[in-house]
C-alpha cells in the first residue's frame, strides 16, 4: 500500500498546484483538475480496498479524522456545553452538554480529542481522568430526569493512566459510569467515531445502541499494549491488531454492535459532512425507535443486549 500512498500525494499535489493556476486566472484548467481528481479517486479506491486491520487502526488514528465537537457542530442545530463534576474540577478531555435536532433535544457525553499540538495538551490527548466520567455522569441523571436520549463519542486512547487520576478512583469512575448507564432510564445511543480502546472507551459505551464508524476501532487496549503484555514484544502490533478483533467489521459479526455507519473513501477525514449526515439520520431513526418503549422494556432489551454479547454462531 505504501507505494499507492506515494502516488495518491503526487497526485494530491498535482492538484493542489492546478488549483492554485485556476485561482490565479492564468490559464483554464477544470478539465485537468477533473481529470487528475477522477484519478486520485481510483487510486484511493485501490488503496483502501483491502485494508489490514492495522490500517484501520492508523486511519482511526490520523490526526485529521473528525472530533466529537467537529460531528456535534455538523448533527445538532444547537449544543451548549456544561461543565464541571462539582467535586474536583471540569476535565475537558470530555465534552458533556445540551443539544437539539428539530423539537428533540438531546444530553451529549463526548471523548474529545484535540485537533492540534495545543488542543490536545488542553484537552489531555482526549485521556479522561475520574472527573470526566464523573461529570458525565452528572449529566447521565440530568438526561433521565428529563428524559432526554443520551448520546455519546467515544474516542480515546484509554483513560488517563497517571498517579493523580489512580489517586482520585480512576477504576471507581469507570466502573460507576458502566453501571450508571445500565440503569438509566433513558434511551443511550453510542458511537465509536475514532479509536475506542480499553476502560476509558467503555465507560461511556453501555448503550441501547452501539454503532462504529467504517474505519473505527474499538478494543480492551491498543494492539501496542497487546503485543507487549501478550508476546513482550511491542514489534508486533499489526499481528495483535489482527487476533484482537478490533474493526467494525469484527465487532458486528459478533454482534457486539449493531450498525457500521459509512465513511468517504480514505477515511471520515475527507468527507465530514458525508458522515455526519448518515451519524444524524440514524441518531434521529433510532431514538424515535427506543423512545416507542416503556422504561422497564428499555431496561430490559439493554440487560439482554449485554448480556448475549459473545454468543454468536
Amino acid at each position: 500500500m505504501s507505494n499507492l500512498n506515494e502516488e495518491i500525494k503526487e497526485l494530491e499535489s498535482v492538484i493542489k498546484e492546478l488549483e492554485n493556476v485556476s485561482r490565479d486566472r492564468i490559464i483554464d484548467v477544470s478539465d485537468e483538475i477533473k481529470e487528475t481528481k477522477e484519478k486520485l479517486l481510483d487510486l484511493r479506491e485501490k488503496a483502501y480496498s483491502n485494508l489490514s486491520a492495522y490500517d484501520k487502526v492508523e486511519i482511526a488514528r490520523n490526526p485529521k479524522r473528525p472530533t466529537a465537537l467537529d460531528y456535534i457542530d455538523s448533527i445538532f442545530d444547537e449544543f451548549m456545553e456544561l461543565h464541571g463534576d462539582r467535586q474536583f474540577k471540569d476535565d475537558k478531555s470530555i465534552v458533556c452538554g445540551l443539544a437539539n435536532i428539530g423539537n428533540q433535544n438531546y444530553t451529549i457525553i463526548a471523548e474529545q480529542k484535540g485537533r492540534n499540538t495545543k488542543e490536545n495538551i488542553e484537552r489531555n490527548f482526549g485521556m479522561p481522568s475520574p472527573e470526566s466520567y464523573r461529570k458525565g455522569i452528572r449529566f447521565m441523571k440530568q438526561a433521565e430526569k428529563f428524559h432526554r436520549p443520551i448520546i455519546t463519542f467515544i474516542d480515546t486512547k484509554g483513560a488517563y493512566p497517571g498517579i493523580g487520576a489512580e489517586e482520585r478512583g480512576q477504576g471507581e469512575a469507570i466502573a460507576k459510569s458502566m453501571m450508571e448507564m445500565a440503569n438509566l432510564k433513558t434511551p443511550i445511543v453510542a458511537i465509536v467515531i475514532g479509536e475506542g480502546s480499553s476502560g476509558g472507551a467503555l465507560a461511556i459505551g453501555v448503550g441501547d445502541r452501539i454503532i462504529m464508524l467504517e474505519n473505527a476501532v474499538y478494543s480492551i487496549l491498543s494492539p501496542e499494549g497487546y503485543s507487549t503484555i501478550l508476546w513482550k514484544d511491542g514489534s508486533r502490533v499489526k499481528e495483535a491488531a489482527e487476533k484482537m478483533k478490533l474493526t467494525a467489521q469484527d465487532l458486528y459479526n459478533f454482534k457486539v454492535i449493531d450498525e457500521i455507519i459509512k465513511e468517504p473513501v480514505g477515511g471520515a477525514h475527507f468527507d465530514k459532512e458525508f458522515v455526519a449526515q448518515k451519524l444524524k439520520e440514524y441518531i434521529i431513526s433510532e431514538t424515535e425507535k427506543l423512545k416507542r418503549l416503556n422504561i422497564q422494556e428499555l431496561l430490559d432489551k439493554r440487560y439482554e443486549k449485554f448480556r448475549c454479547i459473545g454468543k454468536y454462531n
